[in-house]
């Protein structure tokens, strides 16, 4: 909206015209995104503890969570708050990427919402049958996926890049919109998989965003796509501002997150930052890329899977729990070492998938 009122006091205020920069304008989304979580934050928890929206705890997990039990959920709601007035007050609102995204995101999150409703205020344990969450997310994902197709101008818009290739571009004509499907389906699932512990899931979604935002930057900017060997998105440059929210909204976030969370997202936030990823990634044409640098939501979804496999032909386990983080803390870990573990290992991942824009 700001560019638009910037673009328009221009010719009578030379130094309006700064606000059409997009980097300043990323920064400006991360710093607006950053203050809106840090100050609504602590009035959001006190609500959420005076309405007693608390969280959950399994019977069956580690001992340790038992004393979560309580703590105010539905915090994802922050960010997207914050994400969307950022975004809105900063994007280019002419640019179509900026829509599908943002709206991809909410709708998500509108799905989580439902299911964190039934299960901590109607007491629902069941929440959102499955069947329907799966089914309002294949919708919404479905929906974006044929939209980005029928939009699509350029072949690369809709091929598969490979990373590491200089000149390996796979045309996957209608196979765009089922892989479209997949990625934003598949990375809300597994960021919701892997937030189990504090700050487990928020960090690594801030770190893959930020590396997203690399690759949107040079992605829209013709030169540096040249130069770089990778697909030339027009448009696709101005997702850096949407990804700069993100990450000050969940930076933000973090702040409460934290161990010990004062509060914790829920399937609201986790569910809608998954999609969030998922979509970024497939309109800079980085499914794969975003497969690496989200090696940690993989290996989580993976866990989950390869568990429930094995009880049903063995009757074994092959984990101690799913998913995955659960596993190292009953055999021991204590919780912050788990969790920043494993943003060690997101940060190294984050760094081979940035590698791929030099070395193909």
């Amino acid at each position: 909206m700001l560019v638009w009122i910037s673009d328009l006091l221009s010719s009578y205020i030379s130094a309006m015209g700064v606000f059409q920069y997009l980097t300043l304008r990323a920064i400006l989304g991360v710093l607006t995104a950053l203050m809106i979580s840090l100050l609504v934050g602590p009035h959001m928890i006190r609500k959420l503890s005076q309405y007693q929206i608390g969280q959950a705890v399994r019977n069956d997990g580690p001992k340790s969570h038992f004393s979560k039990a309580g703590t105010p959920t539905m915090g994802g709601g922050l960010i997207l708050v914050a994400v969307a007035i950022s975004t809105l007050l900063w994007a280019d609102l002419s640019n179509l990427y900026i829509w599908v995204t943002l709206l991809t995101t909410l709708a998500f999150g509108a799905v989580g919402w439902v299911d964190d409703w039934r299960k901590v205020v109607e007491k629902n344990p069941r929440g959102l049958p499955a069947r329907w969450k799966y089914f309002w997310q294949s919708i919404v994902g479905m929906i974006a996926a044929l939209i980005l197709y029928a939009c699509a101008d350029l072949p690369q818009e809709t091929s598969l890049i490979v990373p590491f290739f200089k000149d390996v571009a796979i045309e996957l004509g209608l196979g765009f919109v089922l892989l479209t499907y997949f990625v934003v389906v598949g990375s809300s699932n597994a960021v919701n998989l892997t937030d189990g512990l504090d700050g487990l899931a928020i960090m690594p979604t801030v770190m893959v965003a930020a590396a997203l935002a690399i690759f949107a930057y040079v992605s829209g900017n013709v030169n540096f796509a040249g130069y770089l060997h990778i697909p030339h998105i027009p448009g696709s440059g101005e997702l850096v501002v949407f990804l700069g929210a993100l990450v000050g909204a969940g930076l933000g976030f973090l702040w409460f997150n934290t161990y010990p969370a004062q509060v914790f997202m829920g399937d609201v936030g986790a569910l809608a930052l998954g999609a969030a990823l998922g979509i970024v990634a497939v309109i800079v044409r980085q499914e794969i890329v975003l497969f690496i640098m989200g090696g940690i939501f993989v290996m989580e979804t993976v866990s989950v899977i390869l568990q429930v496999a094995s009880f049903k032909m063995t009757g074994r386990r092959i984990f101690r729990m799913a998913p995955l983080h659960h596993h190292f803390e009953l055999k021991g870990w204590p919780e912050p070492r788990v969790i920043v573990r494993f943003w060690v290992i997101t940060v190294i991942l984050v760094l081979i998938g940035l590698a791929t824009l030099k070395i193909r």
